[in-house]
């Protein structure tokens, strides 16, 4: 596939923009994969490239929130069995409903998620451990959406860590982890289907993983006085974008 100068400086661009935005709050692939349609790439197709992009800026988030003193895999190993679960079943449930209710449901539940999170009592030093019983049930269930749906997962995640007891600056760093699991088996699949293009693959992986090294610094020094407004904004977004509002 040949691009357009144009169309290499809209994925540099918009890959740097997506990695920040995926890094402090998430739904940066609502900007990715429709600008890989405009491109030319089949839906199923942009998706698959896309996901090879995610999982380089996952990876370099990862170690970005390491390096900046905040590492979140061994954190992420309580909440991953679950999530993997629930990502195995939604792959398959997803196929007795349709993808319009199934959006609409959780756009709904987003809109409950922001409200607990912004609206909810802060938890205090001592409150913040993670109930086993809270994790498993909230994970199964964020795990069933991530692999029906996946876009705006990691708002998800990142609320639900937030209010099972971790800071945002540590749920941004574990979601990132847990998120690098759910994609390398996706783009494992879609590489098998050929549903990779890899000249936009590659671009979008190096921009995108430039934001996210850039979205990582700005999480640990930007703290809770950033990433809150930042999280608000992208809920309202993807709420809107799946409800059908625009």
């Amino acid at each position: 596939m040949e691009l357009s100068a144009l169309e290499i400086l809209a994925l540099l661009v918009g890959g740097v923009f997506a990695g920040i935005v995926n890094t402090i709050a998430g739904g940066g692939s609502l900007l990715t994969v429709p600008m890989l349609v405009m491109i030319g790439l089949p839906g199923t197709v942009a998706n698959g490239t896309n996901r090879v992009a995610v999982l380089a800026q996952s990876l370099m988030a990862t170690w970005r929130f390491g390096a900046e003193g905040v590492p979140g895999v061994r954190a992420a190993l309580p909440v991953a069995a679950p999530l993997l679960l629930g990502a195995t079943a939604g792959a398959v449930g997803v196929s007795m409903l349709s993808s319009q209710a199934f959006e609409k449901l959780f756009g709904v539940f987003m809109v409950l998620f922001l409200v607990a999170a912004i609206f909810g009592p802060a938890l205090s030093q001592e409150q913040r451990e993670l109930d086993p019983r809270f994790a498993w049930v909230s994970f199964l269930l964020i795990g069933l959406y991530g692999g029906a749906v996946q876009a705006g997962v990691g708002v998800l995640l990142v609320f639900a860590l937030s209010r099972a007891g971790h800071d945002l600056v540590l749920s941004n760093s574990i979601k990132v982890v847990v998120i690098a699991l759910f994609t390398t088996a996706a783009v494992a699949v879609f590489i098998y289907q050929g549903q990779v293009l890899w000249l936009p693959a590659i671009l979008l992986s190096v921009s995108m993983s430039l934001g996210a090294a850039i979205g990582a610094r700005l999480a640990v020094r930007g703290g809770e006085r950033l990433l809150r407004p930042a999280l608000f904004t992208a809920v309202i977004a993807l709420a809107g974008r799946m409800l059908g509002l625009y």
